[in-house]
């Protein structure tokens, strides 16, 4: 049966849904920046950051990271206060006594929630990753310098057979100390080349100082020794030289590709690259789950009014939040698969949200 005024419904809950969004994230983020701004002026001054760059470089750039990275928040948030108005003035019951099933009324709520999913996850792999760049260079320059300078013990496999080792390498000035890099065919070491020093010039060109060559063929020995050599080895810092919020910086191709790189190679501390790759898929999805919660939970008219369904939206959102960061902790001490860390919450509150579905007013 077809039932009057059913697309009018469609618009008018896509209007309050996304106007609801729009206005939680207007809202949230001017207050984000007033108290960012207060927290970190100071140091902004102590540094002489230009008010261009802090505009432009900074805020410019803080304002979609947050905004993207608590998309699902303000998801929950919107869908919690627009529907519990609904139900407080007993729109809801008038809906659903007209002959409109929850599950048709939900379609709307579907449908922003995927418009949300995709621009999240379109913004999380191509358009902030390069904005972080520019913040993150930003922060580092004139407010606390998060950057890797140094790393030490690093082990890595340059291509299948080939081993280099670094005792100590130092970004600033490029040069890595008690280097050495060993080919073997099967289990049989054929070459082995030791130095001081290395220093890396451009692209895969370094230059090994104080250097020796020993080659093995068989029971014989040639060794080589010299002063300095220029040589051809394919890797470049990067590959080993992990910060923090390096992984922000990436897109998702990119990411995927560093990724399956460094485990051909050997590299171990990946897990936030890991994390940041499952988390942008996963946060698409979340969108869905939490919206599903959200109407269900507020659909109901209560006595407690919008103030207790808001209360009651607020803790389940917040919750999922830390639920998300406590296993993404347990992830990055290896205690945990990223990817399970990071689905874990979707899968728990994805029941939460088929149970709540199931009791929500028909």
């Amino acid at each position: 049966m077809k039932i009057p005024g059913i697309k009018l419904l469609d618009i008018y809950i896509t209007k309050k849904f996304l106007g609801t969004y729009i206005f939680s994230i207007i809202l949230i983020m001017s207050i984000a920046v007033m108290f960012d701004f207060n927290q970190k002026v100071d140091k902004f001054m102590q540094n002489e950051a230009p008010m261009t760059a802090i505009i432009f470089d900074y805020y410019l750039n803080f304002i979609p990271y947050y905004a993207n990275l608590f998309s699902p928040l303000f998801v929950f948030i919107a869908v919690i206060f627009f529907t519990s108005k609904l139900a407080d003035n007993s729109e809801i019951i008038a809906i659903l006594s007209s002959g409109v099933s929850f599950g048709r009324l939900m379609r709307p709520y579907i449908f922003c929630a995927g418009l949300i999913a995709i621009a999240t996850f379109s913004l999380n792999s191509f358009i902030i990753p390069p904005a972080n760049t520019t913040r993150i260079e930003f922060q580092n320059k004139y407010y606390k310098d998060r950057s890797t300078n140094y790393e030490r013990n690093i082990q890595l496999e340059v291509e299948p057979g080939v081993i280099a080792y670094f005792d100590r390498y130092d970004k600033p000035i490029h040069t890595g100390n008690r280097f050495s890099l060993e080919r073997f065919e099967g289990k049989t070491l054929k070459s082995r080349l030791t130095a001081q020093r290395i220093t890396w010039d451009s692209l895969y060109h370094w230059k090994v100082k104080e250097y020796m060559i020993r080659d093995f063929d068989g029971l014989r020995e040639t060794v080589t020794q010299g002063m300095e050599l220029d040589t051809i080895i394919p890797i470049i810092p990067s590959d080993f030289m992990i910060a923090i919020n390096d992984c922000e910086q990436m897109t998702t191709p990119e990411l995927k590709k560093y990724i399956n790189r460094q485990k051909q190679r050997g590299i171990g501390n990946i897990q936030l690259f890991e994390i940041e790759y499952h988390k942008r898929f996963a946060m698409a999805l979340a969108s869905f789950i939490l919206t599903l919660i959200g109407a269900s939970v507020s659909a109901r008219k209560i006595k407690g009014g919008m103030g207790l369904n808001l209360g009651v939206g607020l803790l389940l959102s917040f919750s999922y939040i830390l639920f998300q960061q406590v296993s993404s902790s347990f992830a990055t001490s290896g205690n945990f698969s990223p990817f399970i860390a990071v689905w874990l919450p979707n899968a728990v509150y994805a029941l939460i949200a088929a149970y709540l579905y199931r009791k929500a007013p028909r």
